[in-house]
């Protein structure tokens, strides 16, 4: 949530002067830690551009906006997309807000909604049987299966109220909110309005422990007035105060013990909009990276057993190099230049661009915006939810970017408030190129997009997005983009790991080079992308050496594997191949 005021004149040259099924054959073999040789880049005049088309979903984001322009308004719409019922299927759930003044669902129009998929790109609406309608103004989700039982759970993050539902596998959800001790008011703060959430087994224990990215402190009673173009308008974050982030550890009986101070969380408050989590160092521990709105970004880096260290200064990523604060949206946590080490994007407001931060492999991280193309393509961009994954097969992670400005429609035009979305498509060295109208991104109105997930919608290989958007209806853009480009995707089952293998880090090797990805669920901008393990294989038919490190440290590797399918692999009970 950011300043209702355009950017000075001077910060304004300053930012110009920037722009110069099985597969057999597994085996647990040790494996090298450093990456191999990255896959060859692809030309980018290969096949065409990444392309979409729209299809529509009935589900409409309503925040409850009012005259008074209250700080939730502007903050809702976290997306999931999973599979709910395990028929193989990506279905979609969307969070909706309430009435603003008693935080309430008192209509209809608020309820959350879970769409179930036919697999055709039919989608039917399932959530009263489903039992997810809500109660509460809800922002953020996150998806991951926390008793290991097979079926995944949902976590809501909201305002003053989070929930945790469990799946009872026939369709249905139990909330258990009460019942994990994740109801309980913070004994300082008092009620703490979270954005976003993860699912990260923290102490390797088997069981997923649960990350709460908390926003600021927000009252109804004493909201700021803030004015910008003669007219009220949502206020910059510098009037509200900052909370601590929190970590609930899981103590496998169905039941949560806060672990806040001992993490390291406590003594590290901000105003946090998102979380990725990825292995930055490949020690086995998942890191997390949190942008802040208008402070420094924290980088929680794990020191195992459930402690983290915040050293987003020294890994260089707690500010862009010129060391302005800017509004920090979402954040994805992958590795974009195919050299076995995740890099971080994230996106903020027009005229503060979407930095982004290549891993060195040394211990910290480079700001390559400006190398990357990515100043002068989204300088006068405003984005919300950014994920990173390959959309067009081709072997190397692009870039989706929800887009849509932070104030409210009144502040146009002044403010290029309703935007289109934007795919940066990598073309290899940590280049990059915008595509808006090309990607067919255009075909619907601009809107206020919120948050976005990602997976294959229709079986046919091709990463869909799924979009929110402010008072308007939501979008599933259904990937076209064209090409015979081969791919493979990876189920994992853990088995001494926790059930959906969130930890996990896969590199794939073809004749092209090797690439690697790992399993998380959460990214973006509140939501969560809890399908499979997403490879583009260019022109490659096959792979011709998979290998997966299980947060257990048992090495699998498989050889030979067939593409254009999705492949179900079991994490092994054998102790051979540790790490």
């Amino acid at each position: 949530m950011k300043s209702s005021k355009v950017p000075s004149s001077l910060a304004a040259v300053f930012l110009l002067a920037l722009l110069g099924a099985p597969v057999a054959g597994r085996s647990q073999v040790p494996a090298t830690q450093a990456p191999t040789k990255p896959a060859e880049p692809v030309s980018p005049s290969g096949d065409g551009p990444i392309r979409f088309t729209f299809q529509p979903i009935d589900f409409k984001l309503d925040s409850c906006e009012t005259p008074e322009h209250h700080a939730p308004e502007t903050m809702a719409g976290g997306v999931a997309v999973f599979d709910y019922n395990n028929d193989g299927k990506l279905d979609i759930f969307f969070t909706n807000g309430a009435d603003i003044k008693t935080l309430h669902k008192t209509s209809a129009k608020y309820s959350n909604r879970l769409f179930e998929n036919d697999g055709h790109g039919h989608f039917t609406d399932v959530t009263e049987k489903a039992g997810l309608a809500g109660t509460g103004y809800d922002t953020g989700v996150a998806i991951g299966d926390y008793d290991n039982d097979g079926y995944e759970d949902i976590f809501v993050a909201g305002v003053y109220r989070n929930t945790l539902y469990h799946n009872n596998g026939n369709g249905t959800f139990t909330d258990v909110t009460a019942k994990a001790g994740l109801n309980k008011p913070d004994a300082e703060y008092g009620p703490l309005w979270s954005v976003a959430a993860a699912w990260v087994d923290v102490n390797n224990d088997g069981l997923l422990d649960l990350v709460v990215i908390n926003y600021l402190k927000w009252d109804f009673d004493h909201e700021p007035v803030c004015a910008g173009y003669g007219h009220r308008d949502y206020c910059h974050p510098k009037f509200y105060k900052p909370t601590p982030n929190q970590l609930f550890i899981n103590n496998g009986d169905g039941t949560f013990r806060d672990a806040s101070v001992e993490a390291g969380f406590r003594a590290h408050p901000g105003k946090g909009m998102g979380v990725a989590a990825a292995d930055s160092e490949l020690s086995g521990k998942l890191d997390l990276m949190v942008p802040n709105d208008k402070l420094m970004n924290s980088f929680f880096r794990s020191k195992g057993g459930g402690k983290f260290e915040e050293v987003a200064f020294d890994e260089n990523v707690a500010l862009r190099e010129d060391g302005v604060f800017i509004s920090g949206m979402g954040v994805d946590f992958r590795d974009l230049d195919n050299d076995g080490y995740p890099d971080i994007f994230l996106v903020a407001l027009d005229g503060e661009t979407f930095p982004l931060y290549r891993n060195t492999g040394k211990g910290s991280f480079v700001e390559v915006t400006r190398e990357s193309n990515m100043t002068k393509l989204s300088l006068p961009m405003a984005g919300y939810s950014p994920t990173i994954a390959d959309f067009d097969n081709d072997g190397w992670k692009d870039i989706f970017v929800s887009r849509g400005h932070v104030q409210s429609l009144l502040a146009a035009p002044n403010v290029m408030v309703e935007q289109p979305n934007t795919v940066f498509r990598n073309l290899g060295g940590m280049k990059f190129s915008a595509l808006t109208a090309e990607a067919g991104l255009t075909s619907q109105p601009p809107s206020r997009h919120r948050g976005s997930a990602l997976g294959d919608l229709n079986g046919d290989g091709r990463l869909d997005v799924v979009v929110s958007a402010l008072n308007a209806p939501a979008e599933i853009w259904l990937n076209q983009s064209p090409g015979n480009h081969h791919w493979l995707e990876f189920k994992l089952q853990g088995t001494k790991s926790n059930r959906d293998g969130i930890g996990a880090r896969i590199k794939l090797v073809t004749k092209s080079g090797a690439q690697y990805n790992h399993m998380t669920t959460s990214a973006g901008y509140a939501s969560s992308s809890a399908g499979p393990v997403h490879f583009g294989l260019g022109a490659n038919a096959s792979a011709d050496l998979v290998e997966i490190r299980w947060p257990s440290g048992i090495v699998q590797q498989m050889r030979d594997v067939a593409g254009d399918r999705v492949v179900v692999v079991k994490e092994p009970a054998q102790e051979a191949g540790r790490r």
